[in-house]
């Protein structure tokens, strides 16, 4: 793991532009957001994910994240079919700001066409190197 000023950005994962992150495990994809996205949204009150058995299409809105500041979508980092939701993040949606690489996960993937889709996102190095451009914004 590294930290690039306050932002975490773990090694292993794979990184979408929209804030997201996935995490290849056994031919599934766990999918969550990124500790970059959770510090710019605050305290998280509510999350709004797909049910077990429903697709999701890289690029796409698959749910939504509702924080004190704003509404944001959950853009999908790869596509594929649901295989698992993080139901506990109903009745605790701060698990997104406290842990949002482990206890945060918010959904688990078959992936349909994983290595494209792995070619279209940003490995750990890269990452970082965004996450730098990130903080010189904010």
């Amino acid at each position: 793991m590294v930290k690039v000023n306050d932002y975490e950005v773990p090694e292993n994962l794979y990184y979408h532009k929209e804030y997201m992150w996935a995490k290849v495990e056994n031919g599934k994809v766990k999918i969550g957001v990124s500790d970059f996205a959770q510090k710019q949204l605050h305290d998280i009150v509510f999350v709004e994910l797909p049910g077990v058995g429903d697709t999701i299409t890289q690029n796409e809105p698959f749910g939504t994240l509702e924080s004190v500041k704003a509404v944001s979508d959950l853009i999908a980092p790869i596509s594929g079919t649901i295989e698992a939701a993080n139901e506990e993040l109903e009745s605790k949606p701060e698990l997104l700001n406290e842990d949002p690489y482990s206890e945060g996960w918010l959904i688990i993937v078959s992936p349909t066409n994983l290595d494209a889709d792995l070619q279209a996102l940003m490995n750990f190095e890269a990452a970082v190197e965004w996450h730098k451009e990130l903080a010189k914004e904010g």
